[in-house]
This record gives C-alpha cells, structure tokens and sequence, in this order.
C-alpha cells in the first residue's frame, strides 16, 4: 500500500517543521536515555547556552582568544583534572566545583564571568548550573553526533484521520493549535502533486483524466498503482538523481578559465540508473568513492568514480601545478565532508574545526587520500581532463568492440604474412622502379594542378593541371637542400602565380598542401592561396601564423568567414610536409590539417562561415603571398598539389614519403640503407 508513504510526501516541508515541534514535547532534540534529568534538565537545551552564552569567548574552541589554557566546551574541559589546578566540575559536588565557586565569588580577581567582560550570570542560571553538576552533571555531544532515536508519538483526538505516524505528528501539532487539517485535495490536484513530486514534470492531460477514472473506482488502489507506475519511469530516476549531481558538484564542462566541455554525461546517467534500480545506498557509496579499488571492478563501477572528477579543474597559464593538485584534493575532501558526513571540513583546512570534533591532521590525512592519484594538474581544456580515461562503447557497438582487439591481432598477423609473400613481388618491381614511375603511383584522381618548384634556378616552368600556367612575380633566389634538389626562396614582392586553376565551391570537398620550410618565426603571410585580397579576403589559402600554420576559408572576413590554426608546430629551417583536406561541410570540424603526416588538433580563431557563403576568387591561385601582401617571408615551397576531393590520412602520408622515395632510387641498391629500402617497400605495399 503506497497512499500512506505518498501522503507523508506530500506533507513534507510540514513534516520537517511540525514533526520537530511535536517530538520536543517528548524528547527535548539531542536528548538521549539517561542524559535528561528528572527534573528536566538537558545539557544541550539547558546548560550548554548559558556555557556559550558567558563562558566559551574565553575558555571555548578559538584557540585565539582561550585563556589559561582551559576549555569549558568539551567533556574532558570540564570534566578531566589539569596539571596544577582541579577540575573545573566535580560530579555531584556543586559547592567543590571551581565553576560553580568562581561564580559566586566576591572577589573581583577572581569572580566569573570577570567584570570587565560585561557578563553576569542570572541567579536562576546559577541555581540551574548547581542542580545539573549535584544531579552528576551529565554531559552531551553537540547534538549533530548523537545517534536519533524514535519518541514516543503524542496523543490526538481525531484518529480517525490518522492514517500513518507523520499524520499523527502533523494532527498533534494541528490540535494543540486549534486547527483541523485541510480538506483531501481533488483527484486532479492530488495527480498533478503525485506527478510533480516523484518525476519533477506536470502530468499530461490523458494521464490525469487516467487516474481521474482509477481515482473514482478506488482512491487508495488508484494512488497505489499510479505511484508505482510513476517510480517505474526514467523520469524518477532523472527527478531524484539531479539533487544529487547537485550535491556531486556535476558539470559538463571545466568550471573555470576558458571553461571548456567536460565528457561527464556518463557519470550522470549512471546516477539516474542508480535510483531507477533502487541500488542500496551502501553500494552507491562504495562504488563512487572507491569502484576503481574493488576487486575485478565492472565498468559501470569504474564509472561510479567520476563523483571524484566533478571536481572544478583548469589549464590556465600561470597558474602553479603544485597548488591546482592540493585545491583538487581540498574539493575532494570538502565535498565528502559536506555530502557524506554533514560536515564544514573547509574549516579544517586552516585550524582544528572550532565546533566539530576534526581536526587540522584529520584534514589533510583524509586530502592524502585523495592525492594518490594519477590526475594531472592541468585539464589541458580538452574534454577528458587529461587525467584517467575510461573508454565505453555504445551498447550498438559493443559486441564489434570486444571483438576488435581480436580483429586487430588477426589483421597483424595477415600484414606479417602479406609481408613475407611480397617479397619476390617487391624485388622485381624496385629491380626497374624510377622517379618516374614511383610519381605515377601516386594519388592522381582530381588532381587539379601540381608545381614541384625544383628547378633550380632561373624561372619554374613545371606545371601540371588544367588551365594551369606558371607567372613569376619578382625575380626568385634558389638555394641547396630542397626536398626535390634545390628551392626557392620567397620574399615580400616574389611570387609564383600558377592561373586560373583550383577554383572551389564551399560544399565540394579539396585538399591542398606542400613541402613547407619557414624562414623565421613572426611572420604571417600565406604560403599558397587562391584569396582576393579586395573583397573581403574571400577565398582560401595555407598560411604561416607566427609558430603556427593556419588555414582560411573566407567569403568576407572577419563576419563570413573561418580560421583555423595548428599548434606551434612551424619549425624554422626544417622542411614540414603540411597538407589540408576540407570535406565541403563548411564547419570547422570539416577541416583537417596533417603535418609530417601527423593530424594537428585545430583551433577555431574565427568561426562565423554561413552556410551560403561564397569562396570563388577572381585571382589567379599564388604561391608565396595572397592576391596582395601577406608575403611569405624567407620561406620555401615545394612539391605543390590541390586535389579536387578530400584526400584520406593514407594518401596524405603516401605523398609525404615521395621525397625520400625518390632519395632511394637515386642510390644504387647495394648502397642502399635499410631505412631506404623499407621506405621502397612499403611504398610498393600501398
């Protein structure tokens, strides 16, 4: 039968405070058997205030401010023998007790409270100090440690209405008022209240007009059935889980700096799972405090522990790893203290805690425990918070998932055995390879326009693609070491225009990239672009951000328009194959950016393209600066291409490993090494 729980929840905030008021009658709060006297008196309710009142400023918790070294608000304060002086209360002994003498001393030297604080105890107050010390004067914790014991239920008149205990407590307050209990609601605001209360939403229409009809038949089964009914929904679990996310301190993101998304939904709805399946509160506390310690732990346990990294984290520069570390720990131990034990612990983590029984060593005692972790001090804004990573596969993928390492073990195996059967294959192919050849195996498909640029000297004249017709602005200084023999060298005023090629539409898909070698750092110019430098910059380019290489896809900057850089990645004076493929979506995750066939992770600077945005150019397509300035400076370029479609990570490294192809096949094959020939062989493999 649920009417009676369900009634008691409805009462709840009068529950809280009528049930309190009605007890007192009974059993005075923090009283427990045998600490009451007869005569009434309570320690907590009687003597304590006037202790605190008078006495404690001087001899209480602030080690500030405690004189003489005594403590009047703790047992052994009052009760234990000092080193030189007797006990301030002697059991039973009121006229022998030095609290109780001083009180009622004349001498100014001597009497307390002392004149000059002001204080003066009334007589009544002193009579009542002298019957709880000849009573035995016996002592109470504060009254939040002691163990609550059920009162006696008061006595009421109308129990007819009673139908459960917190009815009783709720009629016997009523009662001693004068007041009768309000009407039983109507079926449709008791629905709308069940509704409310056991999943947080408003009922709807064809639900009410439900219980309206089961209500009618039989008001006590209708309750019972709805109720369960309602607790059996998801929307329970979601109700009562989000008081405790709050509790949890649950966030989706960091919580400081740039406070970036944190990937914690899991956690959260391991929660909500928690409460819809009634999971005991003991394994709800073990497995979120300690899942990772259990013996042969289950991944729903270890995600149980992300109650430990709700905490606030961050990645701000200048902030001092050491102190991140002991602020994550102080989260930690604060948050048990507050959700776990009803506790201030913060108050610890300066001083012994003034009013409950923790200590400074108990603080951090309880932090070291919570610092034996392998977390870093910095989140690094990314969504895993760079710390322990627990990998779960949708349960759509998780049959392929358990299966994969197996898979991943039998394809190595069969790449080991395609190895060994290539062999003869591969010595027949390289017997006749040439650049020539090797170059025609590359990815050629939609391949608009490729300029290698090793000439050498002079004006370059190589140029494949479509339209494409090499123009050279300024005169051009060549220097040894290029990726394919010597390299040009650009500067402000030098240029290579290739023509009216590579001309693309926001929604196809391209890739584009070189051999880049930066001359400096601090420079930022564009190392090829098809941009139109008048209108807005529309277009696109690869460009050198200072230390990092950026990309821009442009219909008028800085309103429509994108940009995306890498990390400090450019290296001055080394060559960096550096590619970029766009899937045509025009968002930033559509961008991708390999260097030395490494993927970058991409930084958003300006993200405002709109999905009809324009990127035609009416310039031609530029090597070393955009249709005006942005030259870049003391930089090299070779090996140009611009696909029109978006080149896989494999054939983005197939191109990076042309140069070093064309190294080995320069060399005889008995000088080869075996760097270069592996380079050959894996060529071949692909």
């Amino acid at each position: 039968m649920r009417y009676p729980f369900f009634r008691s929840v409805l009462c709840l905030t009068t529950v809280v405070s009528f049930a309190h008021l009605s007890q007192g009658a009974a059993l005075t709060q923090g009283d427990t058997p045998g600490t009451r006297l007869e005569s009434g008196i309570s320690f907590n309710r009687d003597i304590r205030p006037i202790l605190a009142e008078n006495c404690f400023f001087c001899h209480g918790p602030d080690p500030g401010t405690r004189k003489a070294g005594l403590r009047l608000d703790t047992e052994a304060g009052l009760f234990e023998k000092r080193k030189d002086d007797p006990a301030p209360v002697l059991r039973g002994k009121a006229a022998e007790s030095e609290l109780y003498k001083r009180l009622l001393s004349k001498d100014a030297d001597e009497v307390m409270p002392p004149p000059d604080s002001h204080k003066k105890l009334k007589p009544e107050e002193i009579a009542l100090l002298k019957r709880w010390i000849e009573a035995g004067a016996p002592w109470q914790n504060h009254w939040a440690f002691i163990p609550p014991e059920k009162a006696p239920l008061p006595v009421v008149k109308n129990t007819a209405w009673v139908k459960n205990e917190v009815d009783q407590l709720v009629l016997a307050k009523l009662e001693s008022l004068g007041l009768e209990p309000a009407p039983e609601a109507d079926a449709r605001t008791l629905f709308r209240r069940l509704k409310l209360d056991l999943t947080g939403l408003p009922p709807k229409p064809e639900e009410t007009e439900s219980f309206v009809t089961d209500y009618g038949v039989n008001k006590e089964q209708a309750l019972s059935e709805w109720i369960d009914r309602l607790m059996h929904t998801t929307a329970w679990g979601e109700h009562r889980g989000r008081y405790w996310l709050d509790a949890a301190r649950y966030g989706d993101t960091h919580g400081l700096h740039i406070d970036n998304y944190r990937e914690m939904w899991l956690y959260r709805d391991w929660v909500i799972r928690a409460f819809n399946s009634n999971k005991l509160f003991s394994e709800f506390t073990v497995e979120q405090i300690a899942g990772d310690l259990l013996a042969s732990p289950r991944e729903d346990q270890l995600i149980a522990t992300g109650f430990q990294r709700c905490n606030i984290t961050t990645s701000e520069g200048g902030t001092i790893p050491e102190e991140n570390l002991a602020i994550y720990a102080s989260d930690r131990v604060q948050t048990m203290g507050w959700v776990y034990l009803g506790l201030t612990m913060n108050c610890s983590q300066c001083h012994d805690h003034k009013f409950d029984p923790v200590t400074q060593r108990d603080y951090y005692s309880m932090a070291a425990f919570f610092r034996n972790t392998t977390q870093g001090a910095m989140d690094g804004n990314v969504k895993d918070g760079r710390g322990p990573v627990l990998v779960v596969p949708t349960e759509a993928d998780r049959s392929r998932w358990s299966a994969m390492p197996g898979l991943i073990a039998d394809a190595g195996e069969a790449m080991k055995k395609r190895k060994v059967a290539a062999k003869p294959l591969f010595e027949k192919w390289v017997a006749s390879a040439t650049v020539e050849s090797v170059d025609a195996e590359l990815p050629s498909k939609e391949l608009l326009v490729r300029v290698p640029l090793s000439e050498g000297a002079g004006q370059p004249e190589k140029v494949t693609g479509a339209g494409a017709a090499l123009k050279t602005n300024g005169e051009l200084a060549w220097v040894a070491g290029g990726k394919l023999g010597a390299a040009p060298v650009f500067k402000a005023g030098v240029s290579v225009s290739v023509g009216d090629v590579a001309d693309f539409d926001l929604k196809k898909g391209f890739s584009y990239g070189a051999w880049v070698k930066a001359g400096k750092t601090g420079v930022d110019g564009a190392i090829l672009s098809r941009m139109d430098a008048s209108k807005g910059f529309r277009g696109y380019d690869l460009y050198q951000a200072d230390k990092t290489f950026a990309v821009h896809i442009i219909d008028k900057w800085t309103e429509n328009g994108l940009k995306v850089t890498s990390g400090n990645v450019v290296k001055p004076g080394t060559w960096q194959h550096v590619f970029v493929t766009y899937d045509g979506s025009g968002k930033e995750s559509g961008v991708k950016m390999y260097v030395d066939g490494k993927e970058e992770k991409l930084k958003a600077v300006n993200n405002t393209l709109k999905p009809g945005a324009v990127i035609h150019a009416d310039v031609p397509l530029i090597i070393g600066q955009r249709s005006s300035g942005a030259p870049f400076e003391g930089g090299s370029v070779q090996d140009v291409r611009i696909y029109g479609r978006r080149l896989s990570v494999n054939e983005v490294k197939t191109l990076m490993g042309f140069p070093a192809l064309v190294t080995a096949l320069g060399v005889e094959p008995a000088k080869r090494t075996a760097a270069q020939t592996e380079a050959l062989f894996q060529h071949f493999l692909n």
